[in-house]
């Protein structure tokens, strides 16, 4: 079955870089000069996908304006001279794809985020993208799941090697590698403690679910954190049909943490055409001065 669904959770609270997303949200912190929600947006469409749910909460409904038209803003672009790309750019941002929303009313973790999404895809696989996890690269991690999942027609994630320390606060994969970046997972644990790894692969950011996943979401209990975690559902599936990782290629920013918003804003802003060079020369004559 074509893939054409995707699921975006951007319920969070976004703690770790308070006092920024007191009043907006982390999916809304800017990377040079768009939000950070619209580059996982973006990455869904150049995968193919028709039909994105992002799934917020309380104090977010300012991404539904972002992906709305700004006829007032519109308005006053249209026919201004020198205006063109910007009106360019507004137009765009609300035609990329179908996109809905639904609010997660108590955040009880991102597996029951994502059992919110049943009744959106119903019975079809869809991609899960991670509101955290920005991810740049020529060739889109979604589209590289779902290459995975037409070849070996098993839900699929997005896994990368970290270090020991990391490990600890993500997930720990049992892989069997199968060729190339491609690796059959038949287990995985969410924030092992030491011992407890599986591997130092861990997902990060990205997965392919089938609708199975919904029953298992069901009698899945809360874990880590007092949350009902998606990997301990995951692992169940893997544990059953085993599941495709996929070592993907691209370079992700947690745009959860300050140090990775500041690594998307600098490494960003290096190859933005408009300001690329002018922030290279700043940033040489900055470092004459460190």
């Amino acid at each position: 079955m074509k893939v054409r669904k995707a699921v975006i959770p951007a319920a969070g609270l976004g703690t770790r870089v308070l006092p920024a997303t007191k009043a907006m949200p982390k999916e809304m912190l800017p990377i040079v000069d768009k939000p950070a929600i619209q580059y996982i947006v973006e990455e869904a469409v150049r995968a193919g996908i028709e039909e994105i749910l992002i799934i917020t909460g309380r104090n977010k409904a300012i991404m539904e304006d972002h992906f709305d038209h700004a006829y007032e803003l519109e308005a006053k672009l249209t026919g201004k001279p020198g205006k063109e790309k910007a009106l360019e750019a507004c137009l765009g941002i609300a035609d990329l794809a179908d996109i809905f929303f639904v609010r997660q009313k108590e955040t009880l973790g991102l597996g029951h985020a994502i059992s919110k999404a049943r009744p959106f895809t119903a019975d079809e696989p869809f991609v899960v993208l991670y509101g955290d996890d920005v991810i740049m690269g020529e060739d889109p991690v979604a589209g590289q799941l779902i290459r995975a999942y037409e070849e070996f027609g098993k839900a699929a994630v997005g896994i990368k090697e970290v270090s020991a320390e990391d490990i600890q606060k993500y997930s720990s994969m049992k892989v069997e590698h199968l060729r190339d970046n491609c690796y059959n997972i038949t287990d995985m644990i969410e924030k092992p403690a030491p011992g407890q790894e599986f591997s130092m692969f861990s997902i990060l950011g990205r997965c392919l679910l089938t609708p199975d996943i919904y029953e298992i979401l069901e009698h899945t209990a809360p874990g880590a954190g007092g949350e009902i975690q998606l990997t301990d559902a995951m692992a169940e599936l893997a544990r059953k049909n085993g599941m495709t990782g996929v070592d993907f290629t691209g370079i992700r920013y947690d745009m959860g943490s300050k140090l990775g918003v500041m690594k998307a804003q600098v490494e960003t802003a290096l190859k933005h055409e408009e300001i690329g060079a002018a922030f290279q020369a700043y940033l040489k004559e900055l470092a004459k001065t460190l």
